[in-house]
């Protein structure tokens, strides 16, 4: 088996950095797009005074007046390292781990590291710095630290966190199981009340960002001390701030959006997508030493209990696509981890697959390609699926580094239209 798997460390390697390379192309394009979401949110900083989201907009705001440069050079400095933070943790978090076929599918799900290339609205965005911290989390919460120091990382590290994208929260059951996991021989009491020590300062810093709101007059004074210091207007995320800073003002914008049309074509993509690893979940089950799941036969319904949280995002918020990949992205992890640290057994079942891929390897590798590479949901729910997602993302590449010449870049893009807009 493990020779079967032998070469899957080069290639994953090769596609990691196949993305990174892409990633920082397309991240250094971005500085020249007048209306950008991925800049947006990052233009929020603290020059009106406390707002949520607004931490590394103020550290890139300092940055930049501190050394002198561009704003959105830096902000592409911090885009470009955090995202190689990540993509570098992450492979050093897989690699050597497949051990099946099924796995190596769940891997390349299309709503997984592929996916801010295909949507690169959503590239690097503000959770970035989530998935950073969760995968850290993940690598001290194993049996070579002291289960104290997990705890204590939460504790300093997630309230920073939430001041830079508040709805990490959401995703904080992960990290609460895994804590219920690692401490299954202490009484439930026990690990409840370790669960709230070390989630309490982020509960703390989450209420202070819910009563302390920016004013209009401090939303004012950001946006004028953007343009005073950097020449940089305040639009899309930063702008949005000022309209939608309430909890109530987020789900009012968009309850009136939701059709059936939406609800089923996304209920297709989260199957379909979510496939692999809601087969790899339902034929693993903790293994017997855990007392809290000694009776547990599959772990499909604690992943799915995991991720009701998310669904106040869906229903306050129209980047579907995104919601999809942070969860899926959270999900696998999840599951490598507890596979990494022989927490689980897993049901020989999933051993079809791998008969498949020996018996059928031609039919097996078009089905893969179709799967991995060939879909992917728009980021906007109200967009449809796309199609031919890599090569759209080698052809428009391809296009953009040949005919790299300033305005021209963007000729033939939405972007293009919408940058000619702005400027008229």
């Amino acid at each position: 088996m493990l020779n079967q798997f032998k070469n899957f460390n080069i290639y994953f390697l090769i596609f990691v950095s196949f993305i990174f390379s892409l990633a920082v192309f397309y991240l250094y394009l971005k500085q020249s797009v007048a209306n950008d979401s991925t800049i947006s949110e990052y233009l929020i900083n603290y020059q009106g005074g406390f707002t949520r989201r607004g931490l590394i907009g103020e550290i890139s705001f300092q940055i930049a007046s501190f050394l002198d440069i561009s704003l959105r050079f830096t902000i592409f400095l911090i885009q470009s390292t955090i995202y190689f933070i990540f993509l570098s943790l992450t492979y050093f978090f897989i690699k050597n781990l497949p051990n099946n076929i099924l796995s190596i599918i769940a891997i390349f799900s299309p709503v997984f590291l592929l996916y801010p290339i295909a949507e690169i609205e959503v590239l690097v965005r503000k959770e970035i710095f989530l998935f950073v911290a969760f995968i850290i989390f993940l690598n001290i919460s194993n049996i070579k630290f002291s289960k104290n120091i997990p705890l204590i990382y939460i504790f300093l590290i997630f309230p920073i966190v939430i001041l830079i994208w508040e709805p990490s929260i959401f995703f904080f059951p992960f990290i609460a199981f895994i804590i219920l996991i690692n401490n299954n021989n202490d009484s439930f009491t026990k690990i409840l009340i370790k669960i709230i020590l070390s989630f309490s300062s982020s509960i703390f810093v989450s209420l202070y960002i819910i009563f302390n709101l920016l004013s209009h007059d401090g939303h004012e004074l950001m946006k004028i001390s953007l343009l005073n210091n950097f020449g940089e207007t305040c639009y899309m995320s930063c702008a949005l701030l000022g309209s939608k800073s309430t909890i109530q003002s987020q789900f009012d914008a968009v309850n009136h959006l939701f059709t059936f049309t939406i609800f089923f074509r996304y209920f297709l993509i989260i199957f379909i997508s979510f496939l692999p690893l809601f087969i790899l979940f339902y034929n693993s089950k903790i293994k017997e030493k855990n007392s809290f799941f000694d009776n547990s036969n599959n772990l499909l319904i604690v992943l799915l209990i995991l991720l009701i949280p998310v669904l106040i995002l869906f229903s306050s918020a129209t980047d579907w696509g995104r919601w999809v990949n942070i969860s899926y992205t959270f999900s696998i992890f999840l599951y490598l981890y507890l596979f990494k640290n022989k927490l689980i057994l897993i049901n020989n079942k999933i051993l079809f697959f791998d008969n498949f891929y020996r018996n059928r390897k031609k039919i097996f590798i078009i089905l893969f390609i179709i799967f991995a590479f060939c879909w992917n949901p728009k980021t906007s729910m109200r967009g449809d699926v796309a199609t031919n997602s890599l090569y759209k993302i080698i052809y428009n590449t391809s296009k953009r580094v040949f005919k790299f010449n300033g305005v021209r870049l963007f000729q033939d893009s939405t972007i293009m239209k919408l940058h000619q807009k702005y400027i008229e």
